[in-house]
């Protein structure tokens, strides 16, 4: 019963994400988030709502579908001992997103060993994950450098 309730619980999250406010009004999906929460795939289509003046991906947009994801990645894999926050982010443009964009978030096995090996030695820390949006023929549209804070729980 336990797996049943799991997955329940999974697809409520997959689909309460997809009504967020924020990424509903860009186009934001998430298309599949790991059962552990080390791996998510989103994409966006250029839609009315997230195009620019120059009829491309609007930048804010291609940032929003970037924000949380290694935050909650986190949070679901450190658990209740630490503190996860978004710090920052600097992103650089390549091309213009004319159509559909994608972004993939891994969490490896040895980033969260880092990290509880960082925190508990320095008590904090922010580490930063690299993310690509590309396009449908896999050309890169962006890069994202994300910031995330973490500590240990007093």
């Amino acid at each position: 019963m336990s797996g049943l309730l799991f997955e329940l619980r999974q697809r409520f999250l997959e689909k309460a994400i997809n009504l967020y406010g924020p990424f509903l009004g860009a186009g934001v999906k998430l298309v599949h988030m790991s059962k552990d929460y080390r791996s998510a795939k989103v994409s966006m289509p250029l839609t009315f709502y997230n195009k620019n003046y120059m009829g491309t991906q609007f930048g804010g947009s291609l940032y929003s579908m970037v924000d949380p994801w290694y935050m909650l990645m986190l949070i679901k894999n450190l658990g209740k001992d630490y503190i996860v926050w978004d710090k920052g982010a600097t992103i650089q443009f390549k091309k213009p997103g004319k159509g559909t964009v994608h972004a993939e978030f891994n969490l490896r096995p040895e980033v969260l060993e880092e990290i509880k090996s960082t925190v508990e030695t320095n008590t904090k820390m922010d580490y930063v994950f690299k993310v690509e949006i590309k396009d449908d023929e896999g050309k890169l549209i962006c890069e994202v450098d994300k910031v995330v804070y973490i500590r240990k729980k007093t």
